[in-house]
């Protein structure tokens, strides 16, 4: 059965899934850089294809 991804996530779900820790949103935030976010109220929301993106565009390829 296939597993529905959320579209967008709480820094804690972006933790979960990618593995950037919520402190470094947290500053990047601070910063406004790096990675999109949307503010609503009090919370914070990061849509999945962004953070995918931002994950592709820094990968660093390795030639052996």
């Amino acid at each position: 059965m296939p597993t529905e991804h959320k579209e967008w996530l709480s820094p804690k779900e972006v933790h979960k899934e990618f593995g950037l820790s919520v402190s470094t949103l947290a500053k990047w935030r601070m910063n406004n850089t790096h990675l999109n976010y949307t503010k609503i109220g009090k919370y914070i929301k990061y849509k999945r294809s962004d953070v995918v993106e931002f994950l592709e565009l820094h990968n660093v390829e390795v030639v052996a």
